[in-house]
């Protein structure tokens, strides 16, 4: 009795043993509410007290709240699971009968019992291991060359705004005076003390002048819709920024020395490398996969007069129709584009950097002179007021040389714009201040 209450007490302790080991299903429902914050303040990572943000603090905050990022570094979890899955051995089979006696001249029941291993499965073990090995550490290296393109998206975003933000004053100023002048001349020519020839060349300008304002107003909006969305922030939410942008020193000498290494750096690059490495180990389990199907493994049986027998048993498949050479074939044909992505992704790369840099240098060359240019223009707009108080100059003259003023003015405030925009393009190109991936030569080449 009591070894049978044992027995009893044993068995439910191993069932829940069993069931502890399986996986078991829990509900994730969908949200319905809209997963915006209405705020800076309600993001993961802002300070409490923030007040006007930086580039460098905006760049933080995307790579904390960015919908996308947030979805994206979820795959990891699916490569880290395929993994796993490669790496566990191949269950053994386990098949058994027992065959009452109906009929005949035997005396017990008939039984038999057997164990196999499939063998195929050790043969590509290992290469299937370094394969799933590679594909995750390539979707690692795609999201952090997912997380370079979101802080480059909102430093571009960010130094855009500010930029216009602080040359919105030089169009409002342009538009101001032109709307002052104009308004005095339609005056006049109501009174027919001047001609509509008079009034032209103002209205011209008026009208340039309240288009660019319009302009610089409609992609600010613009702008700050977009840098909302990267940030997870409803449409109407207001992110302050700081009056000047923060942006990584910026050496283009050593950008241009910095080339020959961009391949082990850049994250994209590396995806490729370890996305041809898991390719190049499919092509070798294509290959081991040529070998026969191999089931090794053992049986006892008894029939119906108590005779027992027992020894091992081996089923081997025969090569004769499928010898895998399909799948070799596709598993050669994956590698070869691979190898000729990452080489035109490479030359894209390098070629984008080289000419982002000599496109910086035409800026630079270009707002240089425009600078120079600037006082001059400056000057001939003031004494072009006093001219024409004095009588000294016509109308059309003095709107022409104010024009001026405001369009070196606005062309400056262009330049630099460009001029940071290349800045950035290429620091987003290089990872300047960006999340780094470093992997050595040995596994992005072969993701052993």
């Amino acid at each position: 009795m009591l070894i049978r209450g044992i027995r009893k007490g044993v068995q439910p302790i191993l069932l829940a043993a069993l069931l502890a080991g399986c996986a078991h299903y829990t509900a994730l429902p969908l949200t319905r509410d809209i997963p915006l914050a209405p705020s800076v303040g309600a993001l993961q990572g802002a300070a409490e007290d923030h007040g006007a943000l930086s580039v460098s603090d905006v760049v933080t905050l995307a790579l904390a709240n960015n919908p996308d990022l947030r979805a994206a570094r979820l795959k990891r979890g699916i490569a880290e699971g395929q993994a796993t899955q490669a790496s566990i051995l191949a269950n053994p089979s386990l098949s058994g009968a027992f065959l009452p006696l109906l009929s005949g001249a035997g005396t017990v029941p008939a039984w038999n019992l057997g164990l196999a291993q499939d063998i195929k499965s050790l043969v590509t073990y290992r290469a299937r291991r370094r394969a799933a090995t590679a594909s995750t550490r390539q979707v690692a290296a795609d999201l952090v060359w997912q997380e370079w393109q979101v802080a480059g998206q909102a430093r571009q975003l960010a130094t855009d705004i500010i930029i216009g933000t602080r040359s919105r004053p030089t169009y409002v100023a342009a538009y101001e005076l032109l709307s002052d002048r104009n308004g005095k001349l339609e005056r006049a020519l109501a009174a027919r003390t001047v001609t509509l020839v008079t009034v032209a060349p103002d209205r011209v300008a008026l009208q340039a002048a309240r288009t660019s304002l319009n302009t610089l107003d409609q992609t600010l909006l613009s702008q700050r819709h977009q840098l909302n969305a990267l940030l997870g922030l409803t449409p109407d939410a207001v992110v302050p920024l700081a009056t000047a942008p923060d942006l990584p020193p910026f050496d283009p000498a050593a950008i241009r020395t910095g080339l020959a290494t961009l391949p082990d750096r850049r994250p994209d690059l590396l995806a490729l490398r370890l996305g041809y490495a898991a390719a190049d180990e499919q092509l070798r389990i294509a290959i081991l996969s040529q070998f026969p199907e191999l089931i090794l493994g053992g049986s006892a049986s008894s029939d119906s007069s108590k005779v027992i027998n027992g020894g091992p048993n081996v089923q081997v498949g025969l090569p004769i129709f499928d010898r895998n050479q399909g799948n070799v074939a596709i598993a050669r044909a994956t590698r070869a584009q691979l190898q000729a992505d990452y080489s035109a992704r490479l030359a894209a790369a390098t070629g984008t950097v080289g000419a982002l840099l000599r496109e910086y240098e035409q800026l630079a060359a270009q707002l240089a002179i425009a600078r120079r240019d600037l006082p001059a223009a400056r000057i001939a707009a003031s004494r072009a007021q006093a001219a024409l108080s004095a009588s000294n100059i016509d109308e059309r003259g003095y709107v022409d040389l104010v024009s001026n003023r405001f369009a070196k003015e606005e062309e400056i405030m262009t330049l630099e714009l460009a001029l940071f925009d290349r800045q950035i393009a290429i620091q987003t190109l290089v990872g300047a201040g960006l999340p780094t991936m470093n992997l050595s030569a040995e596994q992005a080449g072969s993701g052993r």
